[in-house]
């Protein structure tokens, strides 16, 4: 998939490394910042949407949005086995990745969804590790500091949470971290219709799952939950994850998912802004060593590749 991958954007461009040099760090920007503060807009879609719903809803509009965008403009249909490795990835990462957080967040702050949700980069190499691709010397060394700092993060928050969102919150972290391992080596629909497909496959299971637990969409909710319930399709689905599977394609795992660490500082942020909550010196302590992990996977990476 690699060789293929890298054949066809040799096509398609004149320079790619170039693109890759620039179209990363922005991809990684929008994951940073977006997906940081998609925590804070659950909460607010919550106050009015059963969790399996909206996340149904939610990739349903982004999915069928994109899709049609993408053929209007003439690209290609997914194969039947593209699709099928679609449903499967999109189940993982978008399903349990994100379905999963929804329903934890019913029971837990989002701070503490960030927080849980930031030991995925750990399990996404040890499944990377079982296809071979074990993080180097210094990217071990940069997820174990910005694992510590997630630590220290959630010793300065008065945060609350319950065994079974706590749960939830694991299988959730579990789940992408595999599906992003997994899909790597498969071959999927190309470009943004791979966003588009696997949403489209979602959103079927996320909407059959809240049918059959008995979930009803709201008939008078509110502005504020409907608001953000449109920013998370349009930003935190159609941008932010088309910018995931960007990262995920043409960079190493450990920095593909060093956004898991930066969106708790981040969603903490927007907290405080936002919510009126507070900063103590744990907090800013564990966002500091945070960027100071993700900052050593960075260097890692450049390493590497020279």
């Amino acid at each position: 998939m690699t060789d293929s991958a890298t054949s066809s954007a040799a096509t398609a461009a004149p320079a790619p490394a170039t693109d890759t040099r620039v179209l990363v760090p922005l991809a990684l920007f929008a994951l940073y910042v977006i997906w940081g503060s998609t925590y804070l807009g659950i909460r607010y879609a919550l106050e009015s949407y059963p969790p399996f719903l909206l996340a149904g809803v939610r990739f349903l509009g982004a999915g069928v949005a994109l899709f049609a965008f993408l053929r209007i403009r003439g690209a290609a249909m997914p194969t039947p086995r593209q699709w099928r490795n679609a449903a499967i990835t999109g189940i993982l990462l978008l399903g349990f990745g994100n379905g999963l957080v929804c329903f934890a967040e019913q029971r837990v702050s989002s701070g503490i969804a960030a927080v849980a949700v930031a030991s995925m980069p750990l399990f996404a190499a040890l499944f990377s590790g079982m296809y071979g691709e074990w993080p180097s010397r210094r990217e071990t060394v940069g997820l174990l500091i910005g694992f510590v700092g997630v630590v220290v993060l959630n010793l300065g928050t008065s945060l609350s949470g319950s065994r079974i969102g706590a749960f939830a919150l694991l299988v959730a972290a579990m789940s992408w971290a595999f599906g992003s391992a997994w899909s790597r080596r498969q071959e999927m629909p190309s470009g943004p219709m791979n966003t588009a497909a696997q949403m489209l496959c979602a959103s079927v299971a996320m909407l059959l799952v809240g049918a059959l637990t008995g979930e009803r969409l709201p008939a008078h909710p509110t502005v504020r939950a409907t608001a953000a319930l449109v920013y998370l399709a349009v930003f935190g689905s159609i941008i932010a994850f088309s910018a995931y599977l960007y990262v995920l394609k043409h960079a190493r795992p450990a920095l593909a998912t060093s956004y898991a660490y930066v969106n708790p500082p981040v969603a903490v942020l927007f907290g405080v802004l936002l919510a009126g909550e507070t900063v103590g010196p744990f907090d800013l302590a564990g966002m500091a060593i945070i960027l100071l992990g993700v900052g050593a996977i960075t260097l890692a990476r450049q390493k590497r590749s020279h």
